[in-house]
């Protein structure tokens, strides 16, 4: 093969691609030009590879290829439409197909709190082993209700969404290990029935339900929707199906992905009824109505939305053009 020939006549092509690589934005046509021109330059390169390997062009090949795969399969800039199908489609995709996993989650750690926290009414020696009687006094009485008035509704808020935001991903995030998750919930679950039995046991059960069933309602369930997605990631090694561990855990993890980045939006919406409606002077029935209807339209959106795009073959992972490419495999 004559490389100077091969250069001389495929320069002009090798620059164009360049140009459309560098460009921020192409149109449908310059968009299809650039593929062509990849593959054109790809083969190029493996005939420059295999016939006269000179080392300049096949740098230069090489630059020049991996520049316009780069450009063809970047991910796409967010959109409002592309933020608006997340929130149509993929995320209520996700949690409805997994629903099995984070519901079974928050059914089992609902009784085992309510549970504990019987256990522990029905055993104050325990009350005794935690904390001193002016402890006790001081969170009945004055801490458990200070907490949600002590700062600026807007600053708590802010404090609060974070927070949560964190244990949601450690739930996600650590759901790979199994058994770390099982730890963090159980902490979650004791701490809340603890605090509980001791408004109950001194009558102050009222206000313990008062204040924490609006915001924690929602809060609560996005924690436990991490949890179970997290568990989920963990049985896609243990339990791969049909395809290999590595590819299994890869799926879900970019499922669990977008689970996360939805609970975010979840969270910020308890973190503001935490922070406005909580210790508001709003009375009882009102305040555990707006928690008990955030609620109702989590469960709207995830039945409604969630199960019509799962029957129309959305899952919750992104679509196979952003997906790494796999080689293929025998069986």
């Amino acid at each position: 093969m004559d490389l100077d020939a091969l250069v001389g006549r495929r320069r002009a092509a090798w620059e164009r691609l360049d140009h459309l690589a560098r460009q921020r934005r192409l149109d449908g046509e310059q968009a299809d030009e650039l593929l062509d021109g990849y593959q054109r330059a790809a083969t190029d390169l493996s005939l420059v590879r295999s016939s006269a390997p000179d080392a300049g062009v096949v740098t230069h090949l090489s630059t020049l290829v991996a520049r316009a795969r780069a450009r063809a399969a970047r991910v796409r800039t967010a959109s409002w439409s592309g933020i608006g199908r997340f929130f149509a489609e993929d995320f209520p995709a996700a949690l409805y197909r997994l629903r099995w996993w984070w519901g079974i989650t928050a059914l089992a750690n609902v009784v085992v709190g309510l549970v504990l926290g019987w256990w522990l009414v029905q055993n104050p020696v325990v009350e005794q082993s935690l904390l001193s009687p002016e402890e006790v006094t001081e969170l009945v009485n004055v801490s458990f209700e200070s907490y949600y008035s002590e700062n600026a509704a807007s600053s708590f808020s802010t404090l609060v969404w974070v927070n949560n935001a964190w244990v949601a991903a450690r739930c996600i995030g650590m759901g790979v290990l199994g058994l770390p998750v099982i730890w963090l919930l159980w902490q979650n679950i004791a701490n809340v029935a603890v605090i509980g039995s001791l408004m109950h046991r001194h009558g102050r059960g009222d206000v313990f339900w008062g204040l924490i069933a609006p915001h924690g309602l929602l809060e609560l369930m996005a924690i436990f929707v991490a949890a179970g997605v997290g568990l989920r990631l963990f049985w896609a090694w243990v339990a791969p199906g049909p395809r290999t561990r590595l590819a299994n855990l890869a799926a879900e993890g970019r499922t669990a992905a977008g689970v996360a980045i939805g609970l975010v939006f979840v969270l910020l919406v308890s973190g503001l009824i935490e922070g406005f409606v909580t210790p508001s002077p709003l009375p009882t029935w009102a305040r555990v109505g707006i928690g008990a209807l955030a609620l109702a339209l989590f469960f709207a959106y995830v039945f409604t939305l969630g199960r019509r795009a799962v029957r129309r073959g959305v899952s919750g992972d992104v679509g196979e053009d952003l997906q790494a490419a796999t080689a293929p495999t025998a069986g």
